[in-house]
């Protein structure tokens, strides 16, 4: 069970620095402070390095569209709770519908040339 689900493990942590980087970025100041951009580039590094280990196991195609997702989702949610972004009902529900989209996603079959990760591959039969 861990082995199939690693892949997506490593997919929401790189989704979650997705949202670090995205915060630094901001806070940064056009890269002017130090401190704000060595988050971003470290944790840039870190999330583009998971997505790249997923992509091994999980279709690019519904990865990354589950990196963004779920990193757009945490990076406006963060904003809106520290109060650099307002905080309206609206957004919160259109959030919760791209959260929604890609945990859709996850739960399809895989696609050709990758099996579905709740499925493990056929073995040869020994005759």
């Amino acid at each position: 069970m861990l082995r199939r689900s690693f892949p997506w493990l490593v997919l929401l942590a790189s989704a979650v620095l997705e949202a670090v980087w995205a915060t630094a970025l901001g806070l940064s100041d056009g890269f002017s402070k130090p401190v704000p951009t060595l988050i971003f580039v470290v944790t840039a590094a870190l999330s583009m390095l998971g997505l790249g280990m997923a992509i091994r196991r999980i279709p690019l195609g519904t990865a990354y569209a589950i990196w963004v997702g779920v990193g757009a989702a945490l990076t406006v949610g963060w904003a809106m709770a520290t109060g650099v972004e307002p905080f309206s009902v609206l957004k919160v529900l259109f959030i919760a519908g791209i959260v929604g989209c890609a945990a859709g996603l996850k739960a399809l079959p895989g696609e050709k040339g990758h099996p579905a990760p709740e499925q493990p591959a056929p073995e040869a039969s020994h005759r």
